[in-house]
């Protein structure tokens, strides 16, 4: 009798625990829109929609034709779905260790609200028809480089480099840098001087915009296992970087007026604004708190890129 009792009580105490195990598995809710659109980054999409139009302005300005409206929407749409893709599936790959992180940890995947085969579908999905919508209405080489700015960001930097190395960050910002070249291209149909100086000026800002970041979660990073600069080299060496960077985005960013793409409204905000970064890059070596300069650095990175192309675009010389 006793033993019998004692199995019981073993049976009942593992059908408890597995009524634990289950409830702590089971999401904590239905998976809505909301969450699916998250998943996409919608801010990081946002922004860099504003780049791709730019793109897309500056090269019509150029070209001297007629604007085609329908291509113009079409173009947004394609390089919207495949900057989503890009993002699900960097939220795919990166569930692991987004667990590990404050920032992250409450999103829909690591919380166990969408499962990781539904994140995958979704992201595929949107890459293909993203893709396709470039191929057929803003010709070969727009989506060429979308497949390009895809692979590099989902296998070189988030596969890859991102858990391995702190060149991840500099190698990421390829990817970064092609929305306003597939505005741009789908257009002029060439690689010219344009589209390279609008990658420049996007691969130039994203280092130190996200090495900000990285300085602030810089303790997170090391938790999670990103060998992120901030958190192999320190605060001084990336201070360093993010200077050299800034440096060069400053001419880089005036060239669209040498080569006579925007006006001096332009030339002057484009100065002020990246003189302006410069001092608070230089004012970060004499800083007596980095979290709250590297805040600062942050904050002025989000404003300074839509600022930027929203004075390009309404500056754009029409041929």
């Amino acid at each position: 009798m006793d033993n019998q009792l004692q199995m019981e009580g073993t049976l009942s105490a593992e059908a408890q625990a597995a009524l634990e195990t289950e409830e702590l598995l089971a999401p904590v809710r239905k998976a809505t829109i909301r969450d699916y659109v998250n998943l996409a980054k919608p801010g990081i999409l946002f922004s860099n929609l504003i780049a791709a139009f730019g793109g897309y302005w500056v090269a019509w300005g150029a070209s001297g034709e007629e604007i085609d409206l329908v291509k113009m929407l079409l173009t947004m749409i394609g390089t919207a779905l495949v900057m989503a893709s890009g993002c699900v599936l960097n939220n795919y790959l990166d569930r692991d260790m987004d667990t590990k992180m404050s920032r992250t940890k409450k999103r829909a995947l690591p919380t166990g609200v969408v499962t990781p085969n539904q994140v995958l579908i979704y992201g595929i999905v949107l890459g293909l028809v993203g893709l396709t919508v470039l191929v057929f209405f803003s010709g070969s080489l727009a989506a060429l480089l979308g497949v390009v700015g895809l692979l590099v960001y989902v296998w070189i930097y988030t596969a890859w480099l991102k858990r391995t190395s702190p060149l991840s960050t500099t190698i990421g910002a390829i990817s970064g840098a092609m929305p306003p070249v597939i505005g741009y291209v789908a257009v002029s149909n060439v690689l010219d001087a344009g589209a390279w100086i609008l990658f420049g000026i996007l691969f130039l800002w994203q280092p130190p915009h996200f090495w900000a970041l990285g300085m602030r979660r810089k303790e997170e990073y090391r938790a999670a296992g990103y060998p992120l600069l901030p958190v192999v080299h320190g605060n001084y060496i990336t201070k360093l970087h993010m200077m050299r960077f800034l440096i060069m985005l400053v001419p880089v960013s005036l060239m669209l007026y040498l080569y006579q793409y925007v006006g001096e409204v332009y030339l002057i905000t484009a100065s002020v604004l990246g003189l302006i970064w410069v001092f608070l890059g230089i004012m970060g070596f004499k800083a007596k708190d980095d979290d709250t300069w590297a805040k600062k650095m942050f904050v002025y990175s989000i404003n300074y890129l839509p600022i930027l192309f929203i004075i390009m675009i309404l500056d754009t010389i029409r041929v």
